[in-house]
């Protein structure tokens, strides 16, 4: 019997009658992801590197179903559909030359292309997926090898907070090498062969977690079993430990969640990724488990698109090994006020059972008897007024006389050189329709900008300079009229730490739009 004391607080400006408390569980720790296939990320998916985060979670859980004898003809062809609507889709995002760049245009993006290459070749078990389009991908980052093994750069790396002690080549290069392993190729591979060499040359210096822990994953998948041990045990001296958790982060002060989740998972990937894992390395792989589940969203995907992909990876991996078809258990939900029961057996682990807890706020015990997994999570939902905490990008809505138009004014204030991808989410005033204008759409570091039913979707590269204000100008035209018209909120935030954006309301003048 395993017993665990959780308490729910809610914050003291919490909107009245707002709150609900829900507690789900499930026997299985993807059974969350596999309910919500088509939106592990409550995000716009208008970019290519957004489009993979939907396709690739689809592949792993495809393979866990499949190789624990659970995929049914409905899931097969609920997730086939994914898979092949998403392989359409990013094909938008691919080059002649067979490189494939965040919005379509420009020069290929190297990252981008070994991240589709190494889903690509991992869908075709289960939908068409067309060899050319593999095989172009595949000879294009080849031909961007350098003679020492390195890749060349082209394009930005996905997070800025994966940079770190070691140059970005260094972390590039292990990513391509991963996912020509991951397709099977050979370690004498010439292409393979020196770039595992280049990257043995990096290994004298550990000071970027993420790339160790890259790195420790690329030479388990090499066979390279003396690399390998040198760097997990490594990474042992830098895991943070507390309890029956185990994890991962870029460096003490980082406290990105999201860099943490993918870390982690690069570390388990490495544990696990050899022929027979011992009893002591699924002993291990279950405490970094119990920190990602902690981890992960209400949809099942975890903060952003890289650290849900190679999570779902781990966790896929890790479920393979450690299946059970038999077993059954009980969860025990109570407070002082009310008592909820759920049975989790081997004819219902894939079944998502959720119910309110009524009392809300306050002191909950959870208590789990049995001999089958059981995943079990209490998840919060509450609105507040818009924040006014002074946040690292920041917008500021200011609307014109005759509120036709307004500006969106923001800045960037945090300790980096530049931001991640940034997008301007504007959400319409109702009864109201956006005016795109072609000076937005070609304005600097504007990738792109889509409309999607009531809101405006604006793309940036990035955000530079310190406190430097940059204006963008939005016609908005009444198309029914509407009373008692609400406000409407405008935000800006980080790509790859979604959590913490900045709100501005704008507000609708009465007089103009009566």
């Amino acid at each position: 019997t395993l017993t665990e004391e959780v308490e729910i607080s809610l914050p003291e400006n919490v909107i009245d009658g707002s709150a609900r408390a829900l507690v789900s569980v499930l026997g299985d720790i993807l059974g969350r992801a596999l309910k919500n296939l088509d939106g592990l990320l409550q995000m716009p998916y208008g970019c290519g590197e957004q489009n993979m985060a939907l396709l690739a979670p689809n592949i792993y859980i495809l393979q866990y179903l499949k190789n624990t004898q659970q995929l049914t003809p409905a899931i097969m062809e609920k997730a086939g559909n994914f898979l092949t609507s998403g392989y359409q889709r990013q094909l938008n995002y691919k080059h002649r030359g067979g490189a494939y760049s965040t919005f379509g245009s420009g020069s290929g993006n190297t990252w981008l292309t070994a991240f589709v290459l190494r889903s690509f070749a991992k869908a075709r078990s289960f939908v068409f997926i067309d060899p050319k389009n593999i095989a172009e991908s595949k000879s294009w980052l080849v031909r961007r090898q350098h003679e020492n093994g390195s890749f060349q750069q082209s394009g930005k790396l996905f997070n800025n907070r994966m940079k770190g002690g070691v140059s970005d080549e260094v972390t590039l290069s292990a990513y391509i090498t991963a996912a020509f392993l991951e397709m099977n190729s050979s370690s004498n591979d010439p292409v393979v062969k020196s770039s595992l060499s280049c990257l043995r040359e990096s290994i004298s210096d550990l000071s970027n977690t993420y790339a160790t822990a890259l790195l420790a994953y690329v030479f388990t998948l090499a066979g390279d079993m003396e690399t390998r041990a040198h760097l997990l045990r490594h990474l042992d001296t830098v895991a943070i430990q507390k309890g029956g958790y185990l994890h991962w982060s870029q460096t003490a002060a980082d406290t990105s969640s999201s860099l943490s989740v993918e870390i982690s998972s690069y570390v388990l990937l490495a544990k696990l990724s050899v022929s027979s894992p011992t009893a002591e390395d699924l002993g291990y792989s279950t405490r970094i488990v119990r920190w990602l589940t902690t981890k992960q969203n209400y949809y099942g995907g975890f903060s952003s698109t890289q650290d849900t992909v190679v999570a779902l990876q781990a966790l896929a991996l890790y479920s393979t090994l450690v299946f059970s078809p038999g077993g059954s258990s009980t969860v025990a939900v109570q407070s002082p006020s009310m008592q909820l029961v759920f049975d989790v057996n081997q004819d219902n682990k894939l079944l998502y059972q959720e119910q309110v807890l009524m009392g809300g706020a306050g002191k909950y015990s959870l208590q789990v008897k049995g001999s089958a997994c059981a995943s079990a999570q209490i998840s919060l939902h509450y609105n507040i007024p818009t924040p006014t905490d002074v946040s690292t990008l920041m917008v500021d809505v200011q609307p014109e006389a005759d509120c036709a138009s307004f500006t969106a004014v923001y800045r960037y204030s945090g300790e980096e050189s530049t931001t991640n991808m940034v997008i301007l989410d504007i959400k319409m005033l109702s009864g109201f329709s956006a005016v795109v204008s072609s000076q937005l759409k070609r304005a600097e570091l504007v990738d792109r900008v889509e409309e999607k039913k009531d809101h405006v979707m604006v793309y940036f590269k990035e955000v530079r300079g310190k406190d430097i204000p940059i204006n963008h100008e939005l016609r908005l035209i009444q198309e029914l009229p509407v009373q008692n018209l609400k406000p409407a909120v405008v935000k800006i935030y980080d790509y790859y730490q979604p959590s913490k954006p900045d709100r501005h309301t704008l507000h609708p003048n009465p007089e103009s739009f009566c």
